[in-house]
């Protein structure tokens, strides 16, 4: 079975218990699952029920696609996400992009957990993403390029749409609080980075770094989506006092942030101008 009759398998199995179409997607990362107790959950599919769905591994992400309202709107979320780091090929990391491309998806929001190379930022903070290095990961348009999906050189020159960034900032300015702004760099994991990496990750001209994330970008630019991009920094890794980082850690500093990411990504959701 080829790459085209697997989405098509997998989207035809999720419409079987949803008919009507979503325009946006979200993808949730480590720790940040409190998300959906802000919807109204209308269909749960656990992605082992879905057809060559991978599954996630990963402490902190349920596993779960789930369908349902946010602020009036039909939106389709991915609790848990997939890594390259798990022993995924980059086609299994990337293939819940292409079902969500399948079903109509639009406009994808995305958040993760990233430690920060730059030194003006805090535990904490919420840095929206305003492009990525990618030359750390395997690109997942290696390979045969399938033009019913996407063209075959596809330009990354505005990965994320500028629009989502200002619409970001001006919601957080009206409820008050700081976004930061900054380069992802993008890594395999899943060890953390030792302090030369961090330093010379930041030299590059990142300001946080992560194992997710650009792949599924690259993905969703290759399928022509509106993409909005945010890091919760759950470290920083560049700072030269003793400190050690465990996956723990990250998940209490995502959650601890989630509360007003949930509020941020809500209002965005409320807000958008949709186009199918």
């Amino acid at each position: 079975m080829d790459l085209l009759q697997k989405i098509n398998a997998a989207t035809s199995f999720i419409q079987s218990s949803c008919s009507e179409q979503p325009l946006i997607g979200v993808v949730l990362g480590s720790g940040l699952g409190g998300f959906t107790e802000e919807m109204i959950v209308e269909h749960s599919i656990n992605y082992s029920d879905i057809p060559h769905f991978p599954v996630s591994t990963v402490e902190g992400h349920s596993g779960k696609m789930l369908i349902g309202r946010m602020a009036g709107k039909l939106i389709v979320v991915l609790s848990g996400r997939f890594h390259y780091y798990e022993g995924y090929t980059t086609s299994e990391v990337v293939f819940p992009i292409r079902v969500m491309q399948k079903m109509g998806i639009k406009h994808l929001l995305i958040s993760n957990a990233a430690g920060g190379t730059n030194t003006g930022f805090k535990v904490g903070d919420l840095m929206v993403i305003k492009d990525h290095i990618s030359f750390a990961i395997v690109n997942p348009l290696i390979g045969k390029n399938i033009d019913e999906l996407g063209i075959r050189f596809p330009d990354m020159s505005e990965p994320y749409s500028k629009k989502l960034i200002e619409k970001a900032h001006q919601i957080a300015k009206n409820e008050g609080f700081e976004l930061k702004e900054g380069v992802y760099f993008g890594v395999t994991g899943p060890s953390f980075e030792t302090r030369a990496e961090y330093k010379l990750i930041h030299q590059f001209g990142a300001d946080a770094v992560g194992m997710s994330t650009v792949q599924e970008v690259i993905i969703a630019v290759h399928a022509g989506m509106q993409i909005f991009a945010i890091s919760v920094i759950t470290d920083i890794g560049i700072r030269e006092e003793e400190n050690t980082i465990s996956h723990k850690d990250v998940l209490d500093a995502a959650n601890a942030s989630a509360p007003k990411l949930t509020s941020l990504l809500k209002t965005m959701i409320a807000t958008m101008e949709l186009a199918s």
